[in-house]
């Protein structure tokens, strides 16, 4: 390696020398240019500078060969620590994705909103109830045609006007059927009758139905024409069935659409400071993420127009705009030995609903008791006001207490009261994180 350097330097400083003469040439015979040489060396500058270049060049030379000695250990040590950098980065990240879920679901005050299927008894989310009703429903067909094409008039059609409109139709056809029953044209619906289809055969379930009643699609001819054409078409009924028919008819003008139910989740919490504090998931709102952070950000302009001065109905505006934002309430009753029970409700349910749900989750549901508002207001057990209209959404905490007439009694009786809430409950009792 030194041999290779020294080589390179004699070599720039051959370049850098001048020109050379020839061995049999004269020196006398050319002093000049020996002397215009010597003349001209302080313009020999730049030559220096090429000398300054190539030391440069063997400088960065140099410093590119003196790593080789410990390269291979640099390489290792620098593989070693990229390697465990990026095995740190890929723990941190699966351990995040791991853990997030779990910390959301724990932070909140009720896991999110669930309803029950009444066909299946399955606990379905809001985007599942639906689909799992229409399935739940054409699987009943197999079972009962009727009672399944009943529901699917009732459930699968938004437009109650149109449902109720068709369900008279076909309740005026069973009319006449039954009156008339020797009469075949009362018997025959034509498919193309611009009444069945604009009011009838729109409606989902009621071809469902008709056939169910025993009606048969058959070309029969046109009374004066050769051409034939399309019609429902049932055979003579006897006695019992003609009972059978207005049973039927009866039974579709009585039909109600199959909804999932809400799911209260029910609750119990140990006596606890942080029973006002509630973590609700988004499922409580009628409102997006971005609504949601567009609410957070005018929280000063609430502020600002709370302190005007405004008369009752702006009030009552702003009200009803802010009951409209949700959906659900949660709900959590303070007993009198400071035990909380917690149920899920819809926001327009009515108080009535409530005093049900805290008398089915009490050992002795029958004995009276009161269910008083943050700021001492009284419920009353029938009231028909929604909840929301209480400003009970999207949660809040309500204290019960017993009556007093009965307290009296109890004592009296020298029985102290217990806990009284049910055993199932008592058994999954929490505590409020």
């Amino acid at each position: 390696m030194k041999k290779f350097l020294e080589d390179i330097k004699k070599d720039v400083k051959f370049k850098t020398a001048g020109p050379g003469k020839k061995l049999t040439e004269d020196s006398s015979s050319k002093p000049q240019v020996l002397q215009s040489s010597s003349k001209h060396q302080p313009r020999a500058r730049p030559t220096e500078g090429a000398q300054r270049a190539g030391a440069a060049a063997l400088a960065r030379i140099d410093q590119h060969q003196k790593p080789k000695g410990y390269t291979s250990q640099d390489v290792i040590r620098n593989q070693v620590k990229r390697e465990l950098e990026a095995e740190a980065s890929a723990t941190a990240a699966t351990h995040e994705s791991c853990t997030v879920p779990v910390k959301e679901a724990v932070s909140h005050s009720v896991p999110g909103i669930y309803f029950t299927c009444p066909l299946t008894g399955l606990m379905l989310t809001k985007t599942e109830r639906e689909p799992c009703i229409k399935e739940a429903i054409l699987m009943k067909f197999a079972e009962d045609p009727v009672e399944a094409s009943i529901m699917m008039i009732h459930t699968f059609n938004k437009d109650q006007e149109k449902v109720k409109g068709a369900v008279d139709i076909i309740s005026k056809y069973i009319d006449n059927i039954c009156k008339n029953p020797t009469e075949e044209k009362y018997r025959k619906i034509k498919l193309s009758n611009k009444i069945f289809q604009e009011r009838v055969s729109c409606v989902e379930g009621c071809l469902e139905y008709l056939q169910a009643l025993g009606f048969e699609r058959t070309m029969l001819p046109i009374d004066g024409q050769e051409d034939s054409e399309e019609f429902l078409r049932l055979a003579e009924q006897d006695g019992s069935s003609l009972e059978q028919l207005e049973e039927r008819r009866d039974q579709l003008k009585k039909g109600e659409p199959v909804r999932a139910q809400l799911d209260r989740q029910p609750q119990a919490f140990r006596p606890s400071s942080n029973a006002t504090h509630f973590d609700l998931p988004i499922d409580f709102y009628n409102l997006t993420l971005e609504d949601l952070k567009r609410e957070q950000q005018l929280k000063s302009e609430v502020v600002e127009r709370n302190a005007m001065l405004r008369t009752k109905a702006m009030r009552e505006r702003d009200e009803q705009r802010e009951r409209r934002k949700y959906n659900y309430t949660l709900l959590r009753v303070r007993l009198p030995d400071g035990t909380l029970l917690q149920g899920t409700f819809l926001a327009r349910e009515r108080v009535a609903a409530l005093y049900q749900f805290v008398r089915e989750s009490l050992v002795d549901g029958w004995q009276p008791f009161e269910l008083v508002v943050p700021g001492g207001q009284k419920l009353k057990d029938d009231e028909e006001v929604p909840l929301n209209e209480c400003n009970l959404v999207p949660s809040a905490v309500v204290t019960l207490s017993w009556d007093e007439a009965v307290l009296a009694d109890i004592a009296a009786a020298g029985r102290q009261k217990t806990s009284v809430l049910t055993p199932d409950l008592l058994k999954n009792i929490k505590t409020l994180s």
